[in-house]
């Protein structure tokens, strides 16, 4: 069964990449046809889709909210694809999720499991990546669900959940902090540091409440690999800062304690559960989704009791 939708096919792979060269190169197919298929969605809108730029070409509002049904409509296509192949296999089907590595370590993990528990036909794939990548793998169709962090509202996505997760300081049992019950960015200061890499969103608050707060940090360890960072304040007796999810099966077992952090900066970033905008999500999706909110609103319970 062929794809029906080449032309769309074809505008999407542009916009992607900004050059109709680039898009003939990975599609296989004559810069001539593409630029033909492109002026023909032009024609039919009224309006042009692209900016023709000397950097290449960029959408348009009307050509974002063409590529916004477009990849709304590859993927349902996709779905109903998988459905019929698994008529002729052993009726599974897999959901795709992508999330920040915090969700990764345990959480996502457990999550699958309990869910496989009652659905085992339902395989899952699971790309981890940045907060923000894992949000356009949503909005461009290539994730079912995104288990990310989000300080702002985002555009093409519907947050199923959301909820406030406030960042922690994590240090070991017998640091000098551990007995605290809240703690300020400012009592860090005379331990080893260890932080995410930019582009995190912890790591991104973490800058702002310092540049507000006149604190200046010179983190010991560097790293974007979460695990790596517990590995240090555990063995150096330093200090790192983490999500609740991220760490809450790790602390008595490696000997860690969490301390929530006071500074009003650091309480901006929401845990949310996305998926595409205005897309109807199949049934495996769909109860996914939910047993995840369920999860998180019952882990969130036992930590209040």
């Amino acid at each position: 069964m062929q794809s029906s939708w080449g032309p769309l096919r074809y505008f999407l792979e542009v916009a992607q990449t900004g050059s109709i060269r680039e898009a003939s190169e990975r599609l296989h197919v004559a810069t001539s046809a593409i630029s033909r298929q492109v002026a023909k969605l032009e024609h039919e809108a009224g309006m042009p889709l692209f900016e023709r730029q000397p950097r290449g070409m960029v959408l348009t509002e009307a050509g974002e909210m063409l590529a916004t049904y477009a990849r709304r409509r590859m993927r349902e296509e996709e779905q109903v694809l998988a459905e019929m192949r698994d008529l002729h296999e052993s009726h599974r089907s897999t959901v795709k999720v992508a999330s920040s590595e915090g969700f990764a370590q345990d959480f996502l993990p457990e999550a699958i499991v309990s869910f496989r528990a009652a659905h085992p036909g339902v395989r899952f794939r699971l790309n981890v990546i940045t907060p923000a990548a894992a949000t356009r793998e949503v909005c461009d169709g290539i994730a079912d669900i995104a288990v990310t962090f989000s300080m702002a509202p985002e555009k093409g996505v519907r947050v199923e959940y959301s909820e406030r997760h406030d960042i922690q300081a994590l240090v070991r049992a017998d640091h000098p902090l551990a007995d605290r019950s809240r703690a300020s960015l400012a009592d860090l200061l005379p331990y080893p540091l260890a932080l995410m890499e930019e582009g995190t969103t912890l790591r991104q608050l973490f800058d702002i409440c310092c540049s507000m707060e006149g604190l200046a940090f010179d983190p010991d360890f560097v790293s974007n690999h979460s695990i790596a960072l517990h590995g240090f304040a555990r063995l150096s007796g330093g200090v790192t800062l983490t999500g609740r999810l991220s760490v809450r099966r790790r602390l008595q077992v490696e000997g860690l304690v969490a301390i929530p952090l006071t500074n009003p900066e650091l309480l901006q970033r929401n845990l949310q559960i996305q998926t595409m905008a205005q897309r109807e999500l199949p049934p495996p999706v769909r109860l996914f989704v939910d047993h995840l909110i369920r999860t998180i609103r019952d882990d969130g319970a036992d930590e209040r009791r």
